[in-house]
């Protein structure tokens, strides 16, 4: 009995391991300044009590102005777990912990019709495979804020661009209401 436990656990466990390695990276890891983060959560209208996820969560920076500055309920999806185990340690650090998490994961798997605001930094493609999953979840009245790349499929409410970031850098912010 035993050898067949171990015979089955060496046929699932490199399936497993693929299944994790399934998803898809829609974007490369890449700090948005701190204005832009601002920015974007300023022309999504976040307001105190509502909840906000931030997909492809990185460092885990909008998520934590959205519950420290915006006193929102914020969670962020991200892939890389090395990036997540930093961002919830400087929210634990910051003391964010009820208001404030990030989850390990792939963002196309994730549940979003409790959403107020989501707002992404994903390459077009991203953006792309990322559409059907919102438009089957979003509850009417979710703004979307999408940083530098259009959902193409949709028309935006407002196209903002901010022409220096301090950095020598321009952006371009989309927000969308469904």
């Amino acid at each position: 009995m035993r050898r067949w436990f171990f015979s089955l656990f060496l046929v699932l466990a490199p399936m497993a391991a693929e299944q994790k390695q399934e998803a898809e990276v829609l974007a490369p890891y890449y700090e948005t300044p701190e204005m832009v983060v601002d920015r974007m959560l300023q022309l999504g209208n976040l307001r105190p009590g509502e909840r906000m996820f931030d997909l492809g969560s990185g460092d885990g920076r909008i998520v934590i102005m959205s519950a420290q500055k915006y006193r929102a309920d914020a969670t962020g999806v991200e892939l890389d777990s090395a990036l997540v185990k930093q961002s919830n340690k400087r929210i634990k650090k910051l003391g964010l912990g009820s208001s404030a998490r990030i989850l390990e994961g792939d963002l196309l798997k994730q549940d979003y019709s409790s959403a107020d605001l989501i707002t992404v930094y994903l390459l077009p493609f991203g953006n792309e495979k990322l559409t059907p999953l919102l438009e089957k979840q979003l509850k009417p009245g979710c703004r979307v804020v999408s940083h530098n790349a259009a959902f193409t499929s949709w028309t935006p409410v407002k196209v903002e661009e901010i022409n220096s970031d301090g950095e020598g850098h321009s952006h371009r912010l989309y927000l969308y209401q469904r």
